[in-house]
């Protein structure tokens, strides 16, 4: 299996918005392709007329390029096994079917759903596996012929070997199915339409796939893609059976798979919420695999240098919206200031920006950008952080009004506006004259200087409160002290 240049595939299909298990699958093949000097084959699998759409497709192609992946060959980069979108390929599908039926690889079943199922429920009662049982495998021509006299149409089944079917998983070992436990499937529907189970596995030996590096949910149809692949060798359309690795669930609350029902399952989501691709990535690809046992932070290039797909551990990994988090902020943190400050503009500006356009001051941004840079999560954050600078008025939070503004509030504020006004106005005298404040009400700097950063923020939070002043200058500072004073008294 698998011999000579490396050659992987990625091949989602285009059905909603991209989950972010799909985007680990593509992690790891594109590493795996990278580190190899191999060939990452982008593919479209858009064989589900109900549930593709051209804007999922669209919004694929946009979730790749955003995520920093590349590929050799598919939409846009063309190659030589073009096409890359299934829809395209459909001629491909019917030729390969035709061969495989007059090989006698595939025969048409004629069973109904109706008798499917009663003889599967049959089965389940006698405690044998309730699989497809063959009636149709070995039928006469004759008997063909009456059952579509009768107006029974038909499916394509792959006919199984009846001996098991042993493979050594890259990530599992080795794995053995026998053949009651993968009975004959089906390959066409009896509308002539190709099924996934066909599809995949021929666009793989046409396109001469090496390694199949998916999850672990496929692992079921591995066995039957293993003899079909032994069947497409014989008719002369495969080279070689490509090595298989499955890689573990990502799990959601409860022990669940995660699903594509889970809100924190959406790629969406965190492009929207202003994370970083490589924070992103770099937190996935710690679902199933690690750099070093000491080691979670580290860029794509060093995943590139380092990755083996014999590391990736088997057992289910659970997604930690709060690491993922953390390791995001990590990289924010790594970006050089230019990079930062580029990186904040489309929280900066309509529809996430709640001040008034022409109010955005580039220059007290750019000096608040270092202090703000090491204390976001995600992207998004900026905004909150930044708005006192240039809102008008600020937005009401009647939550940290209530943590600041305790009994007592009113007189340490008065305090605090007559040292304020009276100070130099920088960042150190600024503080000193709070520190003085506090230090006449018998409190430490920590809880005068919460009264001052309410009112003047707006937040109990935020960025380190006496360079925020600093920038914001005398005159906007006290008026927002005495519109404080002024509510506290009233």
């Amino acid at each position: 299996m698998a011999n000579g240049p490396v050659r992987v595939r990625f091949c989602p299909s285009p059905t909603g918005n991209p989950h972010v298990g799909l985007v680990r699958t593509a992690l790891f093949n594109w590493a795996f392709a990278r580190h190899s000097g191999g060939t990452l084959v982008f593919r479209i699998e858009d064989t589900d007329a109900a549930r593709d759409s051209e804007e999922s497709y669209e919004q694929l192609l946009d979730s790749m390029r955003w995520l920093g992946f590349d590929w050799d060959e598919g939409p846009e980069v063309g190659g030589p096994h073009a096409p890359y979108r299934q829809s395209q390929r459909m001629d491909i599908y019917r030729d390969t079917a035709d061969k495989l039926l007059a090989a006698g690889h595939a025969y048409h079943c004629y069973c109904t759903t109706e008798e499917l199922d009663a003889r599967r429920d049959a089965a389940r009662a006698a405690g044998r596996p309730s699989g497809y049982d063959g009636q149709c495998r070995d039928l006469s021509a004759e008997q063909r012929a009456a059952y579509e006299a009768e107006g029974r149409t038909s499916i394509v089944r792959f006919r199984m070997p009846d001996e098991p079917i042993t493979f050594t998983d890259l990530v599992r070992g080795e794995l053995t199915f026998t053949p009651e436990n993968v009975p004959d499937y089906g390959i066409v529907r009896a509308n002539g339409a190709p099924l996934y189970t066909l599809v995949n596995p021929v666009d793989d030996a046409l396109m001469e796939i090496t390694h199949v590096l998916r999850g672990e949910d496929l692992l079921s149809s591995t066995p039957r893609q293993i003899a079909l692949y032994k069947a497409l060798i014989e008719l002369g359309l495969a080279k070689e059976i490509p090595a298989f690795g499955h890689l573990p669930y990502v799990m959601g609350e409860g022990n669940k798979k995660l699903s594509k029902r889970d809100p924190q399952s959406s790629l969406n989501l965190y492009r929207e919420r202003g994370f970083l691709p490589e924070g992103l990535l770099n937190y996935l690809s710690l679902l199933g695999w690690s750099l070093a046992a000491d080691r979670d932070i580290f860029s794509m290039d060093e995943m590139v240098a380092a990755f083996d797909i014999a590391d990736v551990n088997a057992n289910p990994a659970r997604f930690d919206l709060k690491k993922a988090e953390a390791i995001n902020a990590d990289h924010i943190r790594l970006l050089d200031g230019k990079t930062f400050i580029e990186a904040c503009a489309p929280w900066l500006k309509a529809p996430h920006a709640p001040w008034p356009p022409e109010n955005f001051d580039t220059a007290a941004f750019e000096a608040l950008a270092p202090l703000a840079q090491t204390r976001l999560t995600v992207l998004s954050d900026i905004t909150a952080n930044v708005d006192f600078l240039f809102l008008d008025e600020l937005a009401e939070d009647e939550a940290s009004w209530a943590k600041a503004m305790k009994p007592g509030a009113d007189a340490l504020l008065e305090t605090a506006r007559t040292k304020i006004a009276e100070a130099e106005w920088t960042a150190e005298a600024l503080k000193n004259a709070v520190l003085a404040a506090g230090e006449e009400h018998g409190l430490k700097l920590g809880k005068a200087q919460a009264p001052v950063r309410v009112a003047v923020t707006g937040r109990t939070v935020g960025l380190p409160l006496f360079e925020s002043l600093e920038l914001l200058g005398r005159e906007r500072t006290l008026s927002r002290v005495d519109a404080a004073l002024a509510k506290l008294r009233a």
